[in-house]
């Protein structure tokens, strides 16, 4: 898939999918000297990152003025989200020196709305103060509730959309052991075993 097709099927301007092409370039560009992507994905990235990406707009409540993308990596799905939402102030948070200067050269060329932390997640507490969160290939669960808690008791109404693949179901049930929260499943687009979780009311058990 290339950007005119993302224009006939997913109906982004033609801005926003020059965009997406910058990106993918950059991508490509550092990929050579960085490990952003698994290297099985590198011909099918369109598909396999951007558009899993993509799909995650869809579902960014009415209202959201910030979201915090958390191990943004190669900045999916944050930096796609922060191009095709320029109304969103989106951060992306990355411990990885390299990494982050990949987003912020990006972020740089595509005058996406973003702002990049160099961070753990642990030090962005103060930093950030999100409307939702976004996290792709991150960690389980149960760790990505730790992680948000501290966000969580802040805002009683932030809200989380986590991608997650087959074992969704067994992460759940693993995760309300020790955490209640509301959950809701989409279907992904880009994968039949994959997952969107949208969740809120994240609290203790």
């Amino acid at each position: 898939m290339q950007p005119d097709d993302l224009i006939h099927q997913y109906g982004v301007s033609r801005e926003m999918a020059e965009k997406l092409r910058l990106y993918h370039e950059l991508l490509l560009k550092w990929q050579k000297a960085i490990n952003l992507i698994s290297s099985s994905t590198i011909n099918d990235a369109w598909s396999r990152h951007f558009i899993d990406s993509m799909q995650v707009a869809r579902y960014i409540p009415e209202g959201t003025k910030i979201i915090a993308d958390l191990g943004s990596g190669a900045g999916f799905p944050g930096l796609v989200l922060a191009i095709m939402r320029p109304e969103i102030e989106v951060h992306l948070v990355e411990s990885d020196e390299r990494k982050a200067q990949f987003l912020r050269t990006v972020s740089r060329e595509t005058t996406a709305a973003s702002i990049v932390h160099n961070m753990r997640i642990e030090e962005a507490y103060a930093a950030v103060k999100p409307d939702v969160i976004t996290a792709r290939a991150l960690a389980s669960l149960n760790d990505l509730c730790a992680y948000v808690m501290p966000w969580a008791e802040q805002n009683l109404a932030l809200q989380m959309l986590f991608m997650k693949g087959e074992n969704a179901p067994q992460e759940i049930k693993f995760a309300q052991k020790q955490y209640k929260f509301d959950v809701e499943g989409y279907q992904s687009e880009t994968s039949k075993q994959a997952r969107i979780l949208h969740l809120r009311n994240l609290r203790p058990t």
